[in-house]
């Protein structure tokens, strides 16, 4: 089954749900913006994906990329779709125009990656590593490597990587080893292994810009120490053609789970030729820009996998006929009418759709971060953008992951086979929960470093708006019950931060045991308030689509939010007695 954009939804978030015209009226950037060009840009993105990328999926992940030499090739039809998006513009839809991009809003670029992740995640991955670098060189580059790099990333011409983990560190980067020695001429010789690079080499560009983290010979040790770097795949002569092969090479390729048409990377350097970018020992903090971006577009991975995955199984259950109709008795009934069936279906879509609103509520916040028109409006959006990113990141791709098991279990004995391409939304799906940070870590950051260490300021923030969106929607027809529903989630929210950070004043390590299932609560009563504000702005849909979208809420408020309360128990219960236990008994 090819995918089909939901672009109607779509186009309801950015509308009549977040109004991001009258939102965002003050942001100089997309004054000439208006939502039938935003519509447009969904109706191609759509005619791209579905058309194009969607049918070397399946192709690409039995192909998967293949490694010779030091050099590797992607599957057939990679490089001419690569060509048509680039010709299309893909590339830069939400880049600055001051190095050729368009400067749309993010809240709509979130929206064109989630069809991309969709359709072919595996492809998706190429241009997602290349819009982080991008926004990292823009940042912190000289404008020297700006002029240089950027028009030809943004255009596409050139790829960006982000080199990161070592085969002896992955999260814990303060220990790799990589070094950076300064030459003269003010560039420096950079040795070293990476490992787990996605889009470290491959066929689909004519250069690759790596930014590398390394350290500098007197660095200080651990994290303060680290350096960030741009090492390009070939050197760029003044007149900005390609000149010289740089030695940073592709030893092997992973041979992974899922995202097989996605070339992940060891790639070594041999004195390879670099630029710092940043101040020296500054790298982390540097790569951060780019490690932030890429954990909101793997969050809409997340998204994708999960509405495609549903896509697959509803189309199955309305076609296959099985058992007994659970409403009518009749025999030869399409599996559709079966309870549990039912029950897979609402909780794939009433998540998907809850958290395709935070995507677009959370790209809107990355908006007014960059270009609010004062700067009190962008720290405010940053507060919550380093809030929710984090949430995001984690719960997005758990529900994605738990949708794109529905959606075999839904196809039973055929969704455990190829054909019908679900298993392959499974095993693409679960890289998602580990990679740019585990969602542990994502837990772990949320806890200690958004809520804890501010007391709760971004959170109340949060809650206020909130509070304000319950108390102005109650009154609305059919809203009543979902909204004293919603009130009782977020008391159960703040009781459990108070809870919490009142027990990591006296043992951090026992709190932070709790902190998956606090995100999770917070994931929740966030996907409720959602849900909230899209039924309040329902009256515009069709009868049916409205019909819908309170079909998922209830199923969502009856039977997902009520998980609220189950793990405010065991975050209550604590987990000193895990830290109290000798090793050999874990």
């Amino acid at each position: 089954m090819n995918y089909k954009a939901p672009v109607e939804d779509m186009m309801f978030l950015l509308k009549d749900v977040f109004n991001i015209q009258d939102e965002m009226k003050d942001v100089t950037r997309f004054e000439d913006f208006d939502y039938d060009l935003y519509n447009a840009v969904l109706e191609e993105g759509a005619k791209f994906t579905e058309s194009v990328l969607s049918p070397l999926n399946r192709s690409g992940d039995e192909e998967e990329c293949q490694h010779s030499g030091s050099e590797v090739t992607t599957p057939k039809g990679f490089k001419e779709a690569y060509r048509q998006f680039c010709e299309g513009g893909w590339p830069s839809v939400n880049a600055d125009p001051d190095f050729g991009g368009q400067g749309l809003p993010k809240a709509l670029h979130v929206l064109f990656e989630e069809m991309l992740y969709a359709s072919n995640t595996s492809f998706g991955l190429y241009p997602s590593l290349t819009a982080g670098a991008v926004h990292t060189v823009a940042a912190h580059a000289s404008d020297e490597l700006k002029a240089t790099y950027l028009e030809k990333m943004v255009s596409g011409e050139w790829a960006g990587t982000m080199c990161l983990t070592e085969p002896h560190s992955g999260s814990d980067l303060g220990i790799l080893k990589s070094k950076a020695d300064p030459q003269d001429d003010g560039s420096y010789k950079l040795s070293g292994t990476k490992i787990f690079i996605t889009g470290g080499e491959h066929d689909l560009s004519d250069n690759i810009i790596h930014l590398v983290l390394a350290r500098l010979p007197d660095a200080p040790a651990g994290p303060r120490g680290i350096s960030l770097f741009l090492v390009p795949k070939f050197m760029v002569n003044e007149d900005g053609s390609l000149g010289e092969r740089n030695p940073i090479f592709c030893g092997s390729i992973e041979h992974k789970m899922g995202i097989k048409a996605s070339s992940t990377c060891v790639m070594n350097l041999d004195d390879a030729t670099g630029w710092l970018i940043g101040p020296p020992n500054r790298g982390l903090a540097c790569m951060f820009t780019m490690m932030n971006k890429e954990r909101l577009s793997i969050s809409i991975q997340g998204i994708g996998l999960a509405d495609m995955s549903y896509q697959v199984a509803r189309q199955y259950a309305e076609e296959r006929i099985q058992g007994r109709s659970a409403r009518e008795g009749k025999q030869g009934a399409a599996i559709i009418e079966h309870a549990d069936v039912r029950r897979m279906l609402l909780s794939m879509r009433s998540t998907t759709e809850a958290n395709r609103a935070l995507a677009v509520y959370l790209g809107m916040q990355n908006d007014l971060e960059e270009h609010a028109a004062t700067e009190e409006e962008r720290k405010a959006a940053a507060a919550q953008v380093a809030l929710l990113t984090p949430i995001a990141k984690a719960f997005f791709t758990d529900m994605g992951y738990d949708s794109c098991n529905h959606g075999v279990q839904v196809l039973g004995g055929h969704g455990f086979i190829r054909e019908w391409g679900v298993e392959q939304c499974v095993r693409d799906c679960r890289i998602a929960q580990i990679y740019e940070g585990t969602n542990g870590i994502q837990a772990q950051d949320l806890l200690v470093r958004k809520v804890c260490a501010d007391k709760g300021a971004a959170l109340n923030v949060l809650l206020e708006t909130i509070s304000s969106t319950l108390e102005s929607e109650k009154s609305k027809e059919g809203l009543a019950d979902f909204v004293a529903t919603m009130e009782a989630g977020l008391e159960s929210l703040k009781a459990v931060t108070d809870h919490i950070m009142k027990q990591s004043e006296d043992n951090i390590a026992a709190s932070q045991g709790g902190a998956v299932e606090y995100l999770h609560i917070a994931g929740y009563v966030i996907n409720g308030w959602l849900w909230i504000k899209m039924l309040g702005a329902a009256d515009v849909l069709s009868e049916q689509a409205k019909a819908r979208k309170f079909a998922a809420a209830n199923f969502f408020f009856a039977h997902l939010f009520t998980k609220i309360d189950s793990l405010k128990t065991s975050i209550e219960n604590g987990y000193n007695n895990v830290f109290d236990l000798s090793d050999e008994l874990v």
